[in-house]
């Protein structure tokens, strides 16, 4: 880490708002004008509505993500996390992965923690279910699957079968009812290769408290988006919610017990609560308050945005907050980007205003839905349609053009070339079979001394002789 008399940018978090506000505010800046210092527990930053993708295999996993080092060559970069913010003294407590934890001082700071999955004490819930906020939970996911259907083709036991063969998933927005919709098209045509398992076999279950899905596209693709993966056999229970999984034994509210080798849980996202430890002030639900301005409410020198920060929605009109999704954090970031850079060289700064586009949404290979807001006029597709506007919009929406180019490569190749359908689930400890040729072999079982009794026997029986 370097050392500098320059102005420090201290930016927490480097997600998507963290990465483009740091790319904005180098480009806008001067040369040798301030640093800029990015810290995040992850050198990569990941773009998350591709992650059900990941998981069913059509986008490889290294191109969702996106190197913090290679695309803000001129910051700098570190690995670890902020865990305490002093305001008086504008030093933050860093704690790198390895070695002791230092103090960073920091002229102008900007929060971009993200948020987290939101979870209820459910029992069983924190050692059975899977997420699906990160790459590594989306390559997780992918293989255990496969891993199931690995399971029920090579066992005779019907019980191991069912339980390998059922998948539940709690959470219908689009984190829940993508990743169901990708995965059981992904599990249906692996099924082709497995000679003992037909999708017949299997059990998707999507459960949901609230009495719809897809809320974010509307009441009409939510409906037809529910009746589709109805028709695709997938089983929707609504205005319920899991009571416990147990040994992933899965009950849930409306009497239904089932036991699941596959639990995967994307019921919503919080703010991140390392922010109760910064000092900063947060809204009812855990968000840092922010102005339209993108400052946090009562300082000039600090800002947040994304799925952290309570920002009014001026589009939207009074009361009403920007919801927390990939259209507004990247142009958040953006503003916030020239208004860090303004208030440095002490010019007003601008609000952050933007009216909705709309929204999209996958349901696997060649299904979707889609909103497209057009002034007042709201267009809703579905089909294979809006699968392709939904693929364009995040292909173009993924940081830099090499992670586009590679993307769109996948895409490309997928449609000439079969889905891979193979499980890589030692990934996840690769050491172990190295462990089993390298540690020391068992040292032989002691010479046991014959029974004293059974001596005396051959002693009389060889004077006998």
């Amino acid at each position: 880490m370097s050392t500098t008399e320059r102005p420090r940018i201290l930016v927490v978090g480097g997600g998507y708002v963290g990465l483009y506000a740091a790319r904005r505010i180098m480009k806008k800046m001067r040369y040798g004008e301030a640093t800029v210092t990015v810290v995040d527990p992850r050198s990569y930053m990941t773009y998350q509505p591709f992650l059900p993708e990941t998981a069913a295999g059509s986008i490889s996993p290294r191109h969702v993500v996106v190197p913090l080092r290679r695309v803000l060559p001129g910051a700098e970069v570190l690995t670890g996390r902020v865990v305490d913010i002093d305001q008086d003294r504008k030093v933050a407590s860093v704690e790198p992965l390895v070695g002791e934890s230092y103090e960073l001082p920091f002229d102008y700071l900007i929060i971009a923690l993200g948020a987290v999955s939101r979870t209820f004490p459910i029992p069983g819930l924190a050692e059975n279910g899977i997420g699906m906020k990160g790459v590594e939970e989306a390559i997780g996911l992918r293989n255990h699957v496969l891993e199931q259907l690995d399971k029920a083709d090579s066992t005779t036991d019907e019980e191991i079968r069912r339980k390998a063969l059922t998948f539940v998933f709690v959470g219908g927005g689009f984190a829940g009812a993508e990743t169901i919709g990708e995965v059981e098209d992904m599990a249906r045509d692996a099924a082709k290769y497995y000679p003992n398992v037909k999708r017949e076999d299997m059990r998707f279950i999507l459960v949901d408290a609230a009495d719809k899905i897809l809320p974010e596209v509307g009441p009409q693709l939510g409906t037809w988006g529910l009746e589709h993966l109805r028709e695709r056999g997938i089983e929707v229970y609504l205005s319920t919610s899991m009571k416990s999984c147990v040994d992933k034994h899965v009950v849930l509210a409306n009497g239904l017990e089932v036991d699941a080798s596959t639990i995967v849980w994307t019921a919503g996202v919080k703010p991140n609560p390392a922010l109760a430890r910064f000092g900063l002030p947060l809204g009812p639900r855990g968000h840092v308050d922010t102005a339209p301005t993108l400052q946090v409410q009562g300082s000039d020198y600090i800002w947040a945005a994304g799925d952290n920060a309570q920002i009014p929605d001026l589009a939207a009109g009074e009361g009403a907050w920007c919801p927390p999704n990939a259209q507004h954090a990247l142009r958040q970031a953006k503003v916030l980007g020239d208004n860090v850079v303004s208030g440095m060289r002490g010019f007003p700064q601008q609000d952050y205003k933007h009216a909705n586009k709309g929204a999209v949404a996958g349901l696997g290979l060649h299904k979707g839905v889609a909103m497209i807001v057009f002034g007042k006029a709201r267009i809703k597709v579905k089909g294979r349609l809006a699968w392709y506007m939904h693929r364009g919009y995040h292909g173009m929406a993924v940081p830099t053009w090499n992670r586009k180019i590679r993307v769109f490569a996948d895409w490309t190749l997928g449609m000439f070339l079969k889905r891979e359908v193979v499980s890589l689930g030692a990934i996840e400890n690769p050491r172990e079979e190295f462990y089993e040729a390298a540690r020391p072999a068992p040292a032989p079982a002691a010479a046991v001394p014959a029974p004293v009794a059974k001596t005396e026997q051959k002693a009389e029986a060889a004077k006998a002789s």
